[in-house]
């Protein structure tokens, strides 16, 4: 039996709205849901190394990854409902 990492299920599992736990929100609050849980685990890495400047540099770093990442995703839905049309 072999362990394997597959980094592109582990990724979906995680960041993948339809696949992740909050496939049942509406996507603004999964957004808000991950928003929050970005904010924890980034006070989380910075309390292991033990800086406060390293949260506020990782907080905001999340927070662009993750906003970025949902805008895109909204304006794709967007452009594919207008193409349907």
């Amino acid at each position: 039996m072999t362990n394997s990492f597959d980094v592109k299920t582990t990724w979906a599992s995680v960041m993948d709205e339809t696949k992740n736990p909050l496939k049942n929100q509406t996507l603004p609050t999964a957004h808000l849901l991950m928003q929050m849980l970005a904010w924890m685990w980034s006070a989380i890495f910075s309390l292991m190394v033990g800086s406060y400047f390293v949260f506020g540099v990782t907080a905001a770093a999340h927070m662009l990854l993750i906003g970025g990442l949902f805008v895109t995703l909204l304006v794709f839905r967007k452009s594919e409902a207008t193409n349907a049309d």
